[in-house]
């Protein structure tokens, strides 16, 4: 339990993380466990095991602890998937037990919903838990929303990525209602953004960060590169990132589909990057057309800090994400003419886009700043263990949406 002592010489701290990759909520939990670290507290990480994100915990000064428990996947809800559930449950719950008595954290930061034991294995020890909302599945079946849902109720504290997201979570859960606190992302920019070219020889270049999934629909944007293309506008697409383990059918259909497109010379497969600056540097535009609901939406905002004009579907948090900022344009989830329209517009009036996407680019910084976010989630995380039912404040939940995108 949290006491004056523990306060006074620095809290322990125990962040439960479901993956080791370096991708959006990765990258928000690395701005965590940062904010905690320069506070002089310390903090022991569990992951389910090896991955790039851990050695940028160690270099920070984390602890890692490899301790594998249940992710709730979708894949899981079957017969065979709630078996294994089960058993992974079991192994989960004396592994992580036995980490939590060995570290004795005075709070536990669980850095999602998608893995429900912690908070349970928080309450089972009394140790103090916050849960990190980083999820927004509104349009799941309901009993997948109630089951994400229900471990909040044993957090002492909530904190969520979006409006949004907490918004889905009222609504699968009302007993949850005016629970949660919305702090917006910390998201680190490129420090000085490289300009925009001043003219688009040799055509407009697109890119997509971000996990290769039907998703996420990177067919979308390969669909609306060709539509771009047989409409006479040059255009090329820089594909950066890979599939979840297991997936790989995906993107061997993805290949076969640019292939049979003719786009072999126009479309490029980076794979996985752990610097996305250098691909927007070399872009002109950058696209997030996901099918599903997002709960926010870091690479467009990632994006808008290269000072790169983005479209982003016109949906869930991705239109909050884009909220405000006059580069950024929406099209129709899953609609490639509606994507490709999009861009065309964008390279039609290149100057106007690149010079908002400059202006664009100090407001992101100013809104999804990292020093700023740090503060809040120390201060949050602080209040938890200290037993505070309302600790420091992470900012008022702004409805950042109703601003909307352009259209």
């Amino acid at each position: 339990m949290a006491s004056t002592d523990a306060a006074s010489r620095g809290l322990q701290v125990l962040v439960a993380h479901p993956a080791a990759d370096l991708y959006g909520s990765d990258r928000v939990l690395l701005e965590s466990v940062q904010a905690l670290l320069e506070r002089g507290h310390r903090v022991a990480v569990a992951l389910p095991g090896p991955g790039p994100l851990v050695e940028q915990l160690r270099s920070r000064g984390a602890h890692v602890e490899f301790c594998p428990t249940p992710v709730l996947r979708k894949s899981l809800l079957s017969p065979a998937g709630l078996l294994r559930l089960g058993f992974e449950g079991a192994r989960g719950l004396y592994r992580g037990a036995a980490l939590v008595r060995r570290h004795r954290p005075d709070v536990l930061y669980v850095s999602t919903v998608t893995i429900p034991l912690w908070p349970l294995l928080g309450r089972l020890a009394g140790v103090r838990t916050v849960i990190h909302v980083h999820e927004a599945e509104r349009h799941a079946a309901r009993p997948l929303r109630i089951a994400l849902a229900l471990p909040l109720l044993l957090a002492h504290r909530i904190v969520a990525n979006s409006n949004y997201s907490v918004a889905t979570l009222e609504e699968s859960l009302p007993a949850l209602r005016g629970r949660a606190r919305v702090l917006y992302n910390g998201v680190p920019g490129p420090g000085k953004p490289e300009p925009a070219r001043t003219t688009l020889d040799g055509g407009l270049r697109v890119a997509y960060v971000g996990r290769l999934s039907h998703r996420k629909g990177v067919d979308v944007a390969v669909e609306a590169v060709a539509e771009l293309r047989r409409s006479g506008v040059a255009a090329t697409l820089d594909l950066v990132g890979a599939v979840f383990p297991g997936y790989e059918d995906f993107e061997r259909g993805l290949r076969g589909r640019v292939r049979e497109l003719g786009l072999e010379e126009a479309v490029a497969f980076h794979g996985f990057q752990p610097r996305t600056w250098d691909v927007l540097a070399a872009a002109d535009a950058a696209v997030v057309p996901s099918r599903l609901d997002e709960p926010f939406g870091n690479t467009a905002v990632e994006a808008v800090l290269a000072a790169r004009p983005v479209v982003v579907s016109n949906t869930s948090g991705l239109r909050e994400a884009a909220a405000g900022y006059s580069s950024a344009l929406s099209a129709a989830p899953g609609d490639a003419a509606a994507l490709a329209g999009a861009l065309a517009r964008i390279a039609a009036e290149w100057d106007s886009f690149r010079a908002a996407a400059a202006a664009d680019a100090a407001i992101a910084g100013e809104r999804h700043s990292p020093a700023r976010y740090r503060s809040s989630i120390a201060g949050f995380i602080a209040a938890a263990a200290r037993g505070e039912r309302r600790g420091k404040d992470p900012g008022p939940a702004r409805d950042a949406a109703a601003l909307g995108a352009r259209e």
